[in-house]
This record gives C-alpha cells, sequence and structure tokens, in this order.
C-alpha cells in the first residue's frame, strides 16, 4: 500500500505481519500483474527486501532493520522482554534480598 495509519503499520509488526510501504506506481504495477492470472504469484524476499511480481519484475522496499530483525527471528514485545529473562530474575532475585518486605 502507499501508506498505513501510524498505529495499524506498528501493531502490524507486532503481530508478525509485514505491511509493505510502496509509491502508488509500484502498488498499481504489482496489481496489474497480479490480475493477469489465476495462478499469478507474488514473490516477497524479507532479506533482501525486494517484491517480484508474477512477470519477475521486481520492487525494492524500505525497512527498518529492528523490525527486520523481529520478523526474521519471530519476536514480539514479549519475546523482546524474554530475551532478557536472566537478567529480570536476577534483578527480581536483588530486590528480594534488598526489600524483603516487597
Amino acid at each position: 500500500a502507499p501508506s498505513f495509519a501510524d498505529i495499524f503499520y506498528n501493531n502490524c509488526f507486532k503481530n508478525g505481519i509485514l505491511p509493505i510501504k510502496l509509491p502508488p506506481e509500484d502498488v498499481a504495477k504489482l496489481m496489474d500483474d497480479a490480475e493477469r492470472g489465476a495462478n499469478a504469484t507474488v514473490t516477497i524476499d524479507l532479506e533482501n527486501q525486494v517484491i517480484t511480481g508474477p512477470d519477475g519484475g521486481e520492487v525494492k522496499f524500505d525497512l527498518d532493520e529492528f523490525k527486520k530483525h523481529c520478523l526474521f527471528n519471530g519476536l514480539d514485545d514479549i519475546g523482546l522482554t524474554m530475551k532478557n529473562a536472566a537478567k529480570i530474575d536476577d534483578y527480581e532475585d536483588a530486590q528480594k534480598s534488598s526489600q524483603p518486605w516487597l
């Protein structure tokens, strides 16, 4: 799509969905290519940030490296937090020792 609302765009990444922003002329080209046949295939190469249309034409798209990393690794907000589970456990243990009344 040419654009997305900010909240929708960011929520897509949180749900493992890749929203791709493209110039209107690229969207129109991909739609025209896809409408040519029932077996039209569009391929998205996340690693290289390229969309390949049914005719073999390629369209590049931009993507924030952090969002790309999260999609590649299946990380949502909870997954990102859990990467620090050991540090969180250490902090909680320290809090229990220094403030046992909590």
